[in-house]
């Protein structure tokens, strides 16, 4: 993949997870993103009675499955969910899958 390629796909991943970052802040929750996304996480989502550990995928791709099976293996606190936000290609609202 061409230096040009990967700058193209971070840039659609990281406009992505601000759109859903965008998405959370107007459902009340304060919003936190993870730089980079090395993580098994893209975005933090707090709100009064929850916390939501939130993958961001665009485009076609899904979860590989070396990522599903981390997320379902991480042991997190009550109240708190793993889930998977897809954005299709020009989707207006995301597909959201939890784990």
């Amino acid at each position: 993949m061409t230096a040009r390629r990967v700058k193209d796909c971070k840039a659609k991943g990281t406009r992505a997870e601000h759109r859903t970052m965008r998405v959370l802040e107007a459902a009340g929750y304060v919003v936190t993103r993870a730089g980079a996304s090395l993580g098994l996480v893209d975005v933090i989502a707090v709100g009064p009675h929850d916390v939501r550990l939130i993958q961001v995928k665009c485009g076609g791709e899904y979860l590989r499955a070396l990522e599903r099976e981390q997320l379902v293996l991480l042991r997190v606190p009550l109240g708190c969910s793993k889930e998977c936000w897809r954005w299709p290609p020009r989707a207006t609202a995301p597909v959201i899958e939890v784990l």
